[in-house]
């Protein structure tokens, strides 16, 4: 599988670029990845009054990067709840019906814009739970390592 992960902002904290790089190196005998930092909204963009400018700024930055012929996947705390071998079970599916790319795209501080969630076919949420989207990045590695372990019937430390 081809999976690209479309993310609002860079990972500047090494703690954080460490994780990611477990994951990604974990992953590689399983999907080609590719992780793609968009910039987030300048500063003046951010802040109640100007959040719906910072999402469409945003908005645009991702937008570039995703492929038509990728099935899209937004995360999103209202998004569906789905276990680790439901999760699994959706990109089997999508393997089997020919969707060989998927995009995931994670959204900035202040989440993302109406129209790519609306665009998605699949909202998916992490948790219930609100975490840091630095943090969700290595969430989302975790759990596609994890899907692809399920997926070839592979043992995975619980």
């Amino acid at each position: 599988m081809n999976i690209r992960i479309i993310a609002v902002g860079k990972m500047k904290e090494r703690f954080y670029r460490e994780g990611s790089d477990y994951y990604l190196k974990r992953l590689a005998p399983y999907a080609r990845l590719e992780v793609i930092e968009v910039p987030e909204a300048p500063p003046g963009l951010q802040g109640s009054p100007e959040e719906q400018k910072a999402l469409a700024y945003e908005e645009k930055e991702i937008t570039r990067h995703i492929r038509e012929d990728a099935y899209l996947i937004v995360l999103d705390a209202q998004g569906e709840t789905l276990d680790s071998p439901a999760l699994a079970s959706r990109l089997a599916k999508l393997q089997l019906e020919g969707k060989v790319k998927a995009d995931f795209i994670i959204g900035g501080p202040a989440g993302l814009a109406k129209g790519l969630k609306e665009r998605a076919p699949l909202c998916l949420s992490l948790s219930a739970l609100t975490f840091p989207h630095r943090l969700a990045r290595i969430i989302l590695l975790e759990q596609l390592y994890r899907s692809f372990k399920i997926i070839r019937g592979e043992p995975y430390h619980r």
